[in-house]
């Protein structure tokens, strides 16, 4: 069963077709009754012809609105007056299917036509409504775009093709740079520590968009052709740089303290970020996004009254950023280096010493991790192992991997004073960002075989971290807002849309 605007029924009301259809609905569910029909079978022929009703019900309203138009004078924003006029109409998609408006169209040579109702009525330049963009801007940034294409066929009236979810995408998410530019956020009345992280993260893009020098490297001619050699990488991704700021409460404890965690890897009393906010992005540089993450801190705590703590992974220009962003805004840092990466030295250097897995080899490690967390410096750590990789007599290629941890204890000895972070109950983990990183990129970029745009991957990015952030529905207002100023504002006189609608007196309901 389906209604159609082509075939309407001669102007006997403007619902009447509405009523017609939800007359046949009712008859329809009688006979199932009758026939003892499940539950199931009711709730499977209302999301049919239900959502065709509702199409209905959406056809008249929008034909009320096109009966009560009335003649306006309408000068662009180039000054120019359209005083040709003519009734014209547009298909519209919308969640519960297609529509047909009609409005009057103000034209005059040489100049775009201007449809007033258009601009009451909220319509986007493009055929699909905002409410079905809504669907899939948040369906996209769970699932594919064929997932979307296929839940949109499922679950509502509209069909969108697979190109056009992508474009609507994109579009949906042009405004998240505006929006926490502009968004008003109250200083935080709080002593808790504010806290900044950092890291990056590859994702599969099409040739045209890797950057540069990727790019260059992707199009070198490689050593074999039935496989990489070796040292030779794919050069398919283009890194997206993540960012996170949020809030926690300082929480003193010790190095026992610490390895219990490492050996739980849970604890009651440990306190959970507030006020979180990541994102991510493959189009902006990395330096731009740290210096928002700054900008984002700084708008939190415009005075920098709290304790600035930014962890890091030791990647050595990514802390070159962090310590140009500080200084532009102004900021004090104390900058930590992520527990977690010194580990994956330290276990790299125990099997020199112990065999891979044993007992001895965790005992190891903790033994060295103890040093740290009790003061010991980077350099002193060092030179114990180098010691122990004489007296155990490696060879150079055994010793490798001892050389490498020592090297980086030595660069980093500066980051990593855990004694005086325990006592003044600093994080010292990245665990939100390796999180974030995992979320905002990995789980919905790096499907197998996914090769990306740099605009897709960049707006699916944006509507992730909106998501993860808790703001999507206030950026959802913000983006209707800028859309109507950018579709129907800004293209009149003076910023005026001329109200095409006679007044109206509010219905009078008969009191019993």
């Amino acid at each position: 069963m389906s209604w159609t605007s082509n075939a309407r029924i001669a102007n006997v009301s403007l619902f009447c077709e509405a009523r017609e259809a939800m007359d046949e609905i009712i008859e329809r569910l009688l006979t199932l009754a009758d026939a003892g029909g499940t539950a199931d079978d009711a709730t499977q022929l209302l999301a049919k012809d239900g959502t065709a009703l509702l199409r209905e019900l959406l056809q008249g309203y929008v034909d009320r609105r096109a009966e009560r138009e009335q003649r306006v004078d309408v000068v662009g924003a180039d000054g120019v007056e359209r005083s040709e006029v003519r009734t014209a109409s547009r298909r519209v998609e919308t969640p519960v299917g297609e529509i047909e408006v009609k409005r009057l169209l103000y034209q005059a040579p040489g100049v775009d036509g201007l449809a007033p109702l258009d601009a009451t009525l909220g319509l986007p330049d493009e055929k699909y409504t905002h409410d079905l963009r809504r669907i899939v801007a948040e369906e996209s940034a769970k699932s594919s775009f064929d997932e979307v294409v296929e839940l949109i066929e499922k679950r509502t009236g509209a069909s969108v093709p697979k190109r056009q979810v992508e474009e609507l995408a994109v579009r949906a998410a042009q405004d998240f740079d505006a929006f926490y530019a502009e968004r008003i956020v109250p200083p935080e009345i709080t002593d808790d520590l504010l806290v900044l992280s950092f890291d990056g993260k590859g994702i599969a893009m099409r040739h045209a968009d890797l950057r540069e020098a990727t790019r260059k490297a992707a199009e070198a001619e490689p050593k074999l052709h039935t496989r990489l050699a070796k040292g030779e990488k794919p050069n398919r991704k283009r890194m997206a740089q993540v960012a996170t700021v949020y809030s926690i409460a300082p929480w003193q404890r010790t190095s026992a303290d610490v390895l219990h965690g490492l050996r739980e890897d849970r604890d009651a009393a440990r306190p959970r970020p507030t006020n979180k906010r990541v994102w991510a992005s493959a189009q902006r540089s990395a330096q731009g996004v740290i210096d928002d993450a700054f900008a984002e801190a700084h708008r939190r705590d415009p005075d920098h009254r709290r304790r600035w703590i930014v962890l890091v992974d030791g990647q050595h220009d990514q802390i070159k950023r962090v310590e140009r962003a500080a200084r532009k805004v102004g900021a004090t840092i104390t900058i930590v280096l992520d527990i977690v990466h010194v580990l994956e030295y330290l276990w790299r250097a125990a099997y020199a010493f112990h065999k891979d897995g044993t007992p001895d080899a965790e005992a190891w490690v903790e033994h060295q991790l103890v040093k740290l967390l009790d003061g010991r410096s980077g350099g002193e750590l060092a030179k114990s192992m180098r010691l122990m990789a004489k007296t155990h007599g490696l060879d150079a290629a055994e010793a490798k991997s001892v050389e490498k941890a020592a090297g980086y204890l030595v660069k980093h000895t500066r980051l990593l004073h855990y004694d005086r972070a325990l006592a003044d109950g600093l994080p010292i983990a990245t665990g939100v960002i390796e999180g974030a990183c995992r979320y905002l990129v990995q789980d919905r970029m790096g499907r197998t075989g996914a090769r990306w745009s740099l605009s897709g991957a960049e707006a699916i990015l944006r509507l992730r971290a909106l998501r993860t952030s808790g703001d999507f529905d206030a950026y959802w207002q913000f983006h209707l807002a800028q859309d109507h100023r950018r579709t129907h504002t800004s293209r009149y006189a003076n910023g005026e849309i001329p109200n095409p609608l006679p007044p109206t007196r509010p219905r009078l309901q008969l009191v019993k």
